[in-house]
């Protein structure tokens, strides 16, 4: 839980959790995007990148239980994630982070507390063939951070060459663009000691070495020269190493972890732009064509041209005919390619023919697709039909910001309506070439079975109802704690059995759903002081709620009661279609956003999936 705290986040900041999965760093985040709960849409998001396709379904999963319009889950390999673009002012601008978390994949030596594996599979080699994959992971990181920006990179790991090595190298070559944080006194209480600046190689037959000098040329594949610390005393000196934390075991009873804190101060050398007069002069034939492929970006602004980088399947900027002193002082830039700076020539036409509002998965040719294909996602047109009804019915507030919804199907019934900022509608919008988008935004409405009774065809969705809420002006009713524990334990419990003050406010409503909004009292503190909105149903002769499982157990412990694991069918499952009530129970607890839902798909990502009562509740 460290790194998360270290970033410093605000709500306003855009933020690149690089290897994000299983995703309890990425609920930290969004956490603090929500610091204020009144907000309903912060300024800010959070990007959530995996490279394994299954683990990102997993991330979903963590994710959805917050509940935010503000994060994006997407399915990239770090060392070569895509740089987006969004509109500012009508302009194309490429998009930096404000903050970026950088928790790469490691040997995990410091979680042989926990991990029985560590203590069967570990060898140094591990440390030997990840270093090159975290050294392109920080760098691409680097390149993506917005000046003043800060860069927390962390392993779970207490070996120098995933740590300190990986650092040196990347402040040597950014060349005073990075510089490394002190963050000595923001996390007060909090035993670590600091940075090594010392250390040696060890192969995995034990073999050590100290310089990179002394490493036989059989070995260079193997052994990299960003693996040993600087030579130079001052350079050393200078890059303050020693900044570093390195949490021990014994320090407080945890498991072993490195953290770093880079905070950026400049371009990344190999970014940097020349002046208009050192642009080089006009050439003909074959040079002029490269110079004219490199040196000017779609939109005419010249760029500094990139020298090539050799490429192995284990290094892809790592290969063993090539000179190793020469790589070591080259950015190490795999994956990358000209659309990460240029926009192709191809992809300026397609986009003006593009249907507007829809992002889709990016085609085959530019990226193959493993795992579950993800339908598109499509915006509601502004003057859809699907919106006034909705608008009249809730008497939506006019600020309602009705561009962020969207949906995820282009043609048949729009069964569920989902949200997102405004933000990230920017980034969807003008990246559905760039990145495949395993899921982003939350549900919000959906559609009735038998919508065409009543005066509005969507009900609405408990798992976007606390940012819906501060828009909706009617159908609203207060209830009390008592209120609150009948409907969360009964099924369809009748107006009767509701306090008259609930049902002096529901009587007069037309079937249909409503807003549940229990209110806390202050002057009486032993009852639950935090506010509560349910979504719920206003039936005949009764009221029900649509809430998922594990939230209807986590409301009831939040008022003191445990329901016990064999009375689960009578008040803790979701109500099935009764008396006095109407509305397909089956849309509140679809797993995953799309029009058809898919039980492969959705198995690892929806709300609704909680362990079993008996399992987290106490015996």
């Amino acid at each position: 839980m460290i790194p998360p705290l270290l970033l410093n986040a605000h709500p306003h900041h855009k933020i690149l959790d690089m290897c994000a999965a299983p995703g309890s760093k990425t609920t930290q985040l969004i956490e603090m995007l929500h610091a204020d709960m009144n907000v309903p849409f912060p300024e800010g998001f959070v990007i959530a990148n995996d490279v394994d396709n299954k683990r990102c379904y997993l991330l979903v999963h963590q994710a959805k239980r917050l509940s935010s319009p503000c994060i994006m889950v997407v399915n990239h390999d770090a060392s070569s994630i895509p740089r987006l673009k969004i509109d500012v002012n009508g302009r194309k601008e490429i998009l930096f982070y404000d903050r970026i978390l950088c928790d790469v994949p490691c040997s995990g030596d410091g979680t042989m507390r926990k991990n029985i594996d560590v203590w069967k599979k570990w060898t140094t080699l591990n440390s030997l063939q990840l270093h090159g994959l975290q050294l392109r992971i920080a760098t691409r990181g680097a390149e993506q951070l917005v000046e003043g920006g800060r860069m927390v990179y962390s392993t779970c790991s207490l070996n120098p060459i995933e740590d300190e090595a990986v650092i040196a190298s990347l402040l040597e070559k950014s060349e005073g663009a990075l510089e490394l944080a002190d963050v000595s006194s923001e996390l007060p209480g909090l035993k670590w000691m600091p940075g090594i600046t010392h250390w040696k190689v060890m192969t995995k037959d034990g073999q050590w070495f100290t310089e990179w000098e002394d490493v036989p040329h059989s070995r260079h594949t193997q052994i990299r020269p960003t693996m040993f610390p600087p030579k130079d005393p001052k350079k050393l000196q200078a890059m303050h190493l020693e900044r570093c934390l390195r949490i021990l075991p014994h320090h407080q009873n945890t498991g072993g972890f490195f953290v770093a804190v880079l905070v950026k101060k400049s371009s990344m050398p190999w970014n940097k732009r020349p002046p208009k007069s050192e642009l080089p002069r006009p050439c003909t034939g074959h040079a002029a064509a490269v110079r004219k492929h490199t040196w000017r970006t779609a939109q005419g602004e010249p760029v500094e041209p990139r020298e090539p980088v050799r490429s192995s399947p284990a290094y892809p900027t790592e290969g063993a005919a090539a000179d190793p002193a020469e790589l070591e002082s080259k950015p190490i830039i795999s994956g990358m390619d000209d659309t990460d700076i240029m926009e192709r020539p191809e992809n300026v036409e397609n986009s003006g023919s593009k249907k507007d509002g829809v992002c889709g998965p990016p085609p085959s040719k530019k990226m193959k697709l493993f795992g579950f294909k993800e339908d598109p996602f499509v915006f509601i047109p502004e003057d859809d039909p699907l919106f006034p009804p909705i608008q009249k019915f809730y008497a939506l507030d006019p600020s309602f910001p009705k561009m962020n919804l969207l949906t995820r199907t282009t043609e048949g019934k729009k069964r569920q309506l989902y949200m997102v900022s405004k933000e990230l509608r920017n980034v969807l919008v003008n990246n559905s070439e760039r990145m495949k988008v395993i899921n982003t935004g939350i549900k919000v409405w959906c559609r009735n079975n038998s919508g065409e009774e009543f005066d509005c065809a969507f009900r609405l969705a408990q798992e976007g109802i606390y940012t819906l809420y501060p828009f909706i002006n009617s159908r609203i009713i207060t209830v009390s704690i008592e209120d609150v524990k009948i409907l969360l334990t009964q099924e369809n419990p009748f107006f009767r059995k509701l306090s008259s003050e609930t049902y002096s406010q529901a009587k007069d409503l037309a079937k249909g759903s409503i807003v549940l909004k229990y209110e806390p009292d202050p002057t009486k503190p032993d009852t639950l002081q935090c506010p509560i909105v349910l979504c719920g149903w206003r039936g005949k002769a009764s009221i029900r709620t649509f809430v998922p499982k594990n939230e209807r157990l986590h409301y009831l412990r939040m008022m003191g009661l445990e329901v016990l694991a064999e009375k689960k069918k009578e008040g803790t499952v979701l109500a099935q279609e009764g008396a006095g009530s109407s509305g397909p129970p089956e849309d509140e607890v679809s797993a995953e956003h799309g029009a058809e839902p898919d039980a492969s798909t959705h198995a690892a990502s929806g709300p609704s999936d909680p362990a079993p009562a008996e399992a987290i509740l106490p015996r």
